[in-house]
């Protein structure tokens, strides 16, 4: 992959699926906007890995929810590396609860940052994107999850489905300036979030029920998504890649 030159914003990237992005783009070449929204200490450490590989960071500090303070992130990003060349959606937020019982603060925390946050990073990219003139790729980080009702998950589920819609929208809108809009769908991935809803324990109880008998690595997400923002993934755009291990194909059947 040639990703030398380039420069990458990347939202929610001191840890998980955000970090191992920020570490396969660097390795293949390009500089880092780092976004992350107070763990410092953890985005400082990503920082100081990308650096190791010679390449050039900014950290920014934004809550993607934020649309001012996402566009000044962006516009730091630019003005130290010079360029925005890549953009990687990929911060958000859920809680757990049926839809009926939620605490609608972390509802629309959800939506905020999920949904909102994406739209957020995804036009602020564009604007500067339009504005070098020189095309881009952009790709949004959704989930099987937009097409697959989890119960308890309503707010995320809903804003996942907005987010993809949002992803072949904007491909189609921004086809004219050379800007590519696609989309990833992980399954479940071992990252930090995930221990908000589940203990070590349960992780590993709960692996080897899916098809492909583990959870995924953050890493086997980030080369997805290095690969979609390769000049040479150029006819690439309006689409949706699953790297999920066979969740959202009908292993239940195999139960009958």
């Amino acid at each position: 992959m040639e990703l030398a030159g380039k420069v990458a914003f990347i939202t929610g990237a001191s840890r998980g699926i955000g970090r191992a992005v920020a570490l396969a783009m660097a390795a293949d070449g390009a500089d880092i906007i780092l976004n992350y929204y107070l763990e410092q200490s953890e985005a400082e450490a990503v920082a100081e890995d990308v650096r190791k590989l010679g390449r050039r960071v900014v950290t920014v500090e934004a809550d993607v929810s934020d649309h001012e303070a996402l566009d000044r992130a962006v516009d730091r990003g630019v003005a130290e590396l010079g360029s925005l060349d890549i953009a990687v959606a990929n911060a958000a937020y859920s809680d757990r609860e049926l839809f009926y019982e939620a605490d609608l603060k972390g509802f629309h925390r959800t939506v905020d940052v999920t949904m909102w946050g994406a739209f957020y990073t995804l036009r602020a990219a564009a604007r500067v994107m339009i504005a070098q003139n020189r095309g881009g790729a952009i790709v949004l980080v959704s989930s099987p999850l937009a097409e697959v009702a989890m119960p308890r998950s309503m707010a995320y589920n809903m804003s996942k489905a907005a987010v993809d819609q949002m992803a072949r929208t904007a491909a189609i809108e921004l086809v004219d300036h050379r800007i590519r809009v696609n989309i990833v769908h992980p399954g479940w991935v071992d990252t930090p979030g995930e221990r908000k809803f589940a203990s070590d324990d349960k992780l590993r109880e709960a692996a080897p029920k899916l098809p492909w008998k583990r959870l995924a690595q953050p890493e086997e997400i980030a080369r997805m998504i290095a690969f979609l923002c390769d000049p040479k993934s150029d006819y690439v755009t309006g689409s949706t890649f699953r790297i999920d291990g066979g969740y959202t194909l009908p292993w239940w059947l195999k139960l009958l």
